[in-house]
């Protein structure tokens, strides 16, 4: 006899079955199956939740088979599968065809919760598997995908009179539960794009961020405003679709961090600069997602960007191109979803007074990335910063050209001046920023509904010519743009989402030279965009 269960595994995890057999012998259970830790302790917990559940323990030699033989087990989900499995070859209970089965017990024959039964309901409802017995705390999980085929129970008894329930009847006994699951929109944003005075650049570049799913780099000197509105940005992302929110809901399962609720907002994650390598990639023994797999399919904001370890910048790279993260282990890789847009925040240089306007008059936007020593030290005096050159180098090199061209849209900005503090002036509202995000996003879905892209920023190179279109003048002037900023194949790529982000956010198609000349603008670092159609090549 068998039961299903489900062993975590990566983003999908593994199917179980768990099999057992009775012989004669000396009493006890034999578990095999490459069983680890708290999986080979189960034996222990199962004959007390017998024993104290009322159920007579069979007295005879066990054996327990969890197959595939050649995947670790690790925690305690498979208690309950166990108990079952021995009472179907006990013929205690009803056979357990078609039925899955997760939870760990306590002596006492209680039940406690797991993690990951919603990405278990979603496997097992892949695998043509109808019915599920869990612990009644992951009642809640189970109901956002198998509403009515489950079975919520608090002990070992109930689970056992839920499976002749189901001999007699046909069925699990009914669970309300599954009519009114919660949904979690998520948080519009720590605030509203209209708190902030000034900054219309900086607000701009989150609107095409949000609107073509790009990464953004944004620095300047402290409490310009960098860290308030990089949080505003949820506020005006699109909500999930169906399937994307059920995806991402299955990762926070799989990490145990879901609050038994639907995630239909785009994720949100801000981990703090101290976090490890194993933090932000994932992995562990028990290989659980990292924040880039947490951030799937929504933003990772890493505030004060230069403090993070330089490992840990440099990690980014590969799942920036490839959209999952592999993590290699001996029994084989672990494959995990990472579809994240990058939101790096950072000052100016180490002390933060880069950049800020000098008492004699003159201000610096323009901050190299790259130059001899003259030149970061004319920077440096022009700001009255105390840094050496030397220092606001390695400020800047943590981050590396290689993550850099990967950051289609870099702002500098300053602090908002008094006089703009107390205009009186309106800014724009999160809610109307969002309709234009929306519109522009609804038009890529349109767009790419025949393929596997999701937004702009995803578009492969082979797809470039089909859907930016550019016209005339925008040809010329890119290519003119191109040649004179001797863009990298990564950076022309680049620019030709942006812009076709920029024109999808006006509805206009072809690309014209305007979205062109606001793609570069936020691509090059500079003020104005039109001096690279006349400025000498460089």
């Amino acid at each position: 006899m068998y039961v299903t269960a489900y062993a975590p595994y990566g983003a999908d995890g593994i199917i179980l079955r768990v099999e057992a057999d009775l012989r004669r012998g000396i009493p006890g259970i034999d578990i095999t199956g490459l069983a680890e830790g708290a999986v080979k302790e189960a034996r222990e917990r199962v004959m007390a939740a017998f024993r104290n559940s009322g159920y007579i323990f069979p007295q005879d030699r066990i054996l327990i088979n969890l197959a595939p033989a050649g995947v670790r087990k690790h925690g305690a989900y498979l208690d309950l599968p166990i108990a079952l499995a021995v009472m179907a070859a006990a013929k205690l209970i009803p056979a357990t065809e078609n039925l899955m089965v997760l939870g760990e017990l306590e002596l006492s024959g209680r039940l406690r919760p797991v993690r990951g039964v919603l990405a278990a309901t979603a496997a097992g409802l892949r695998e043509g598997i109808n019915e599920f017995i869990i612990p009644k705390e992951n009642a809640p999980e189970a109901a956002i995908l198998a509403p009515g085929r489950f079975a919520g129970v608090e002990n070992l008894t109930e689970a056992v009179q839920a499976l002749i329930t189901r001999a007699n009847t046909g069925s699990l006994p009914a669970q309300s539960l599954g009519d009114s699951v919660q949904k979690d929109k998520a948080p519009p944003g720590d605030g509203d794009f209209g708190d902030l005075r000034g900054q219309g650049r900086y607000k701009r570049a989150l609107e095409i961020a949000a609107a073509g799913g790009h990464n953004l780099l944004v620095f300047g000197p402290p409490g310009a405003g960098k860290t308030m509105l990089a949080r505003r940005l949820p506020s005006i992302m699109p909500p999930l679709t169906a399937s994307e929110a059920v995806e991402v809901t299955r990762l926070y399962s799989l990490a145990e961090q879901l609050q038994d609720s639907l995630i239909e907002g785009p994720p949100f994650r801000s981990p703090h600069h101290s976090a490890s390598l194993e933090g932000i990639l994932g992995g562990g023994k028990n290989v659980k997602p990292g924040e880039i797999s947490l951030a799937h399919l929504g933003v990772l904001f890493l505030d004060e960007a230069p403090e993070f370890k330089s490992n840990v910048l440099q990690s980014l790279r590969e799942p920036l191109e490839d959209r999952v993260i592999t993590i290699s282990r001996a029994e084989g890789p672990v494959l995990l979803p990472a579809d994240f847009q990058l939101l790096l925040a950072a000052n100016s240089c180490p002390c933060g007074r880069l950049g800020i306007p000098h008492p004699a008059g003159g201000t610096i936007d323009n901050i190299p990335l790259t130059g001899d020593a003259r030149t970061l030290n004319s920077f440096a005096a022009a700001g009255g910063c105390f840094c050496s050159s030397e220092e606001i180098y390695r400020h800047w090199r943590k981050f590396g050209g290689a993550l850099l061209d990967r950051i289609e849209l870099r702002i500098p900005v300053q602090s908002t001046s008094p006089a703009q503090m107390s205009q009186e002036k309106k800014e724009e509202t999160s809610e109307t920023i969002s309709r234009r995000v929306r519109q522009a996003v609804e038009i890529q879905r349109e767009r790419f509904k025949e393929t596997k892209v999701r937004r702009n920023a995803r578009m492969p190179p082979g797809l470039l010519d089909q859907y930016c279109r550019l016209s005339p003048e925008a040809e010329q002037t890119f290519s003119s743009a191109a040649g004179k900023l001797g863009l990298s194949g990564r950076a022309f790529h680049g620019v030709l989402r942006v812009a076709r982000t920029i024109a999808d956010l006006e509805g206009k198609d072809p690309i014209l030279p305007v979205h062109i000349l606001e793609a570069i603008q936020h691509r090059r670092l500079g003020d104005d965009p039109y001096d690279i159609l006349t400025c000498p090549q460089t």
